[in-house]
């Protein structure tokens, strides 16, 4: 899955590319500060007998997942959406005083 990511004012914003996929064939969960984005793509094998016998299939048929953290983020925060094989997901930045609680480290 190739991804693009772009941080904007308010939010971040992934572009995935997920050619050939249909909009009920991608599930996106938040988990554990966890994105995590998968694709499951089946072979339909009614169809094969329909059209006739395949000699040679290099259509692709599997699971491709991806995770990436994004920290305390809650799913109805999570906006995404899926057009012309890319799927669009914004996620809103922390606030800078949810970020007090961080420990810095000096460097010498």
């Amino acid at each position: 899955m190739k991804t693009d990511i772009r941080e904007k004012d308010d939010q971040y914003e992934l572009a995935v590319d997920l050619p050939g996929f249909k909009k009920d064939e991608i599930n996106l969960d938040v988990k554990d500060g966890y994105l995590t984005i998968s694709a499951q793509k089946g072979l339909d094998k009614d169809e094969d007998d329909k059209k006739g016998r395949v000699l040679r299939q290099e259509r692709y048929e599997g699971v491709c997942t991806r995770s990436f953290y994004v920290g305390d983020v809650k799913p109805e925060e999570v906006k995404a959406k899926y057009e012309s094989g890319v799927l669009t997901i914004a996620l809103p930045k922390e606030d800078a005083r949810k970020c007090s609680s961080c420990n810095t480290i000096t460097i010498e």
